[in-house]
């Protein structure tokens, strides 16, 4: 159980996604918070997509980058199912889903937390099948 701003959520992982190469593997799971299922990373952290990205292509970058962390990623040009690796304007690899760029939030500090869903109408909590 996680305590939220004085709400308890269950989270209840499901799932794991994992992509692998000779070179790494990264890891994105699924897990129910509140009832919904969610995207999370590896360590369990939110995972949001941003309503001014386009598909493949982040325009989250600078501060903004600084404030929601690109979910990284190792291999140029990797597609796994409805998962993809995209190349930053800064060079940088992330992974998305339906070639929407993932990012955590650097205000949830705990895993289940998110506290980033709705922010400035743009960000929302990543779900599957989105």
């Amino acid at each position: 159980m996680f305590k939220i701003a004085g709400l308890s959520l269950g989270l209840t992982m499901l799932a794991t996604v994992a992509f692998a190469t000779e070179e790494y593997e990264t890891v994105i799971k699924e897990a129910v918070v509140g009832g919904e299922t969610i995207l999370t990373n590896a360590d369990g952290m939110t995972l949001y997509t941003y309503d001014n990205d386009k598909p493949g292509v982040s325009n989250c970058n600078g501060g903004c980058a600084k404030k929601w962390p690109p979910l990284e990623a190792t291999t140029e040009g990797l597609q796994e199912g409805d998962y993809s690796v995209i190349t930053r304007k800064d060079g940088r690899l992330q992974w998305a889903y339906y070639g929407k760029p993932l990012y955590t939030w650097i205000k949830d500090k705990e895993p289940g937390q998110t506290s980033g869903d709705g922010l400035g109408g743009k960000w929302h909590v990543a779900k599957p099948d989105d």
